[in-house]
Parts: C-alpha cells; sequence; structure tokens
C-alpha cells in the first residue's frame, strides 16, 4: 500500500511538473513590433523581435535585408533568433514603403547604395542606434547579420569602425572602395560563402582575405562546397546554374556557425 501511495505521489509531482512546464512554454511569445526611426531626415520603417517571456538585458543582432528589401524572410529570422534567446532588429536601408517588387527595382535600390557607401554606412548606424535604445538590449554584446546585399552592409558597418562584437556575412558582398578602412573593424568577422557563387568571385575572395590579414582583424571564411548565392534562402529556387539557387545543408550549416560564433562573441 505504502508503494502504492508512493508512486501515485511521484506521478503526480510530474503531472504537476509537466503542466508548469507546459505553462512556462505557452507563456513564452515571441513579439515581432514594427519600429520607425529616421536618418538625415529619411523615414526607415524596421522590426524588432523578442521573447518576452524573459527579463533583463540581452544580445542584441542587427539584421540587414537582401536586395529585395525587407521580407517575410527577414522576419522569420528575427523570430529564429527571438527564440534562441536574442533581441533582434531588422533594418532597413531603403527606407518606408520601398520594397522593390522585382530584380530590376531591387538592383536599382542595391546599386544606389552599393555605389554611396557612405551613406549605406550611415543607414547601418543608424539601425544599429535603434537596436542600441532598447531596455532590452546588452550593448556590449552586439552582433550584425546580412544576407546577399546585407551582408556587404553588414561589413561596411565594421568597417566604419562601428561599436559591434560580431558581423556575420551570409552570401555577401566582399569588395569595398576603401580596404584600408578594415583598419576601424572593431568586431570579429564570419564570412559564410557559397563555394561555387558566381556573383562573389575567387579574386574578390583572395582581396578580402588580403584586406582582413592586412589590418590584422579576427576573421574566419567558411566556403560551402557547391553552394551558390543566397544559398540560405528558399524562394531562391534549387537550379544552381542561374547563380543563385537555395542550398538546404548549407543553409542548416551557416545557421550553426552562426550560433557558435555568437556563443563565443557573446560570452
Amino acid at each position: 500500500m505504502k508503494k502504492y501511495l508512493s508512486n501515485c505521489v511521484s506521478k503526480l509531482a510530474l503531472t504537476a511538473a509537466t503542466i508548469l512546464l507546459m505553462a512556462n512554454m505557452s507563456a513564452a511569445k515571441i513579439v515581432l513590433n514594427p519600429v520607425e526611426y529616421q536618418q538625415g531626415g529619411f523615414a526607415l520603417a524596421g522590426f524588432i523581435a523578442y521573447d518576452d517571456s524573459q527579463s533583463g538585458p540581452r544580445p542584441g543582432v542587427l539584421i540587414i535585408h537582401q536586395w529585395m528589401g525587407i521580407t517575410d524572410y527577414e522576419k522569420m529570422r528575427a523570430e529564429q533568433l527571438a527564440k534562441t534567446g536574442y533581441v533582434a532588429f531588422v533594418a532597413d536601408i531603403y527606407g518606408k514603403g520601398v520594397r522593390p517588387k522585382n530584380s530590376d527595382e531591387a538592383g536599382a535600390q542595391a546599386g544606389m547604395y552599393r555605389k554611396d557607401r557612405q551613406l549605406l554606412r550611415d543607414r547601418g548606424e543608424a539601425a544599429l542606434a535603434q537596436l542600441q535604445s532598447s531596455a532590452l538590449v546588452d550593448k556590449s554584446k552586439i552582433a550584425a547579420i546580412g544576407y546577399c546585399f546585407g551582408g556587404g552592409a553588414a561589413l561596411e558597418l565594421a568597417r566604419s569602425g562601428a561599436s559591434l562584437a560580431g558581423v556575420v556575412s551570409f552570401h555577401g558582398n566582399l569588395d569595398t572602395p576603401n580596404p584600408a578602412d578594415a583598419q576601424n573593424i572593431k568586431s570579429k568577422i564570419l564570412v559564410l560563402h557559397g563555394g561555387i557563387d558566381p556573383y562573389v568571385k575567387p579574386e574578390v575572395v583572395s582581396a578580402f582575405e588580403k584586406e582582413m590579414t592586412d589590418a590584422s582583424v579576427d576573421w574566419q571564411l567558411i566556403s560551402y562546397g557547391g553552394a551558390v548565392h543566397s544559398f540560405t534562402i528558399p524562394t531562391a529556387g534549387n537550379d544552381i546554374s542561374t547563380g543563385s539557387a537555395y542550398n538546404e545543408k548549407a543553409d542548416k550549416r551557416s545557421w550553426e556557425a552562426m550560433k557558435q560564433f555568437f556563443g563565443e562573441i557573446f560570452k
């Protein structure tokens, strides 16, 4: 009888613990809120994402969009980061309401900022300041990541001397008109690159490696075999002959590499 009662108590305790765990899980909510801010009097509209079940400051991650501007893809990545315990802010480089509808419009927008690297940096710095202003963020633990156009933008932000713990570029542009500015970099750098990306040619990769080495930057580059441009973006399709295609293995491996990198810079 005593054994029976003991088992019942154990089961009840286990059930109570399970209910409590489920209640805590249901209480957790990923908040994704629009944020309007400015740079040089120009209206910008980004998003902030965080887990409202957490309390106290936590590391922040600035996300810079690919050439199509802010889409559901960036919002998805922000929610992923929020679930991992970070505060994520999706930067708006192009401006409020400027959302390219096709590749021609995207090329025109991206090209404008690639030609004016100072404006690109200014837009990145405005987004970083917005993230830093959040009471949810530990200002000593902030990283910037970017995809394609955004990867290059994140690297330009680093070259500006921004106060960042780390920068991650996913299949991003690596070139810069001012390689000497790498001397300004304060952060660690992680580049996640498609091994056969036709838009970021081997000579550009070599020039980037030399730029980082000459400036004594703490950098690393991981090249994924068989991956082309946009390898983390499912809507890029799977035809590598176009030079831009999704690669599930490279997507998952690069995300894990980023998480490991964050574990290092945020410890």
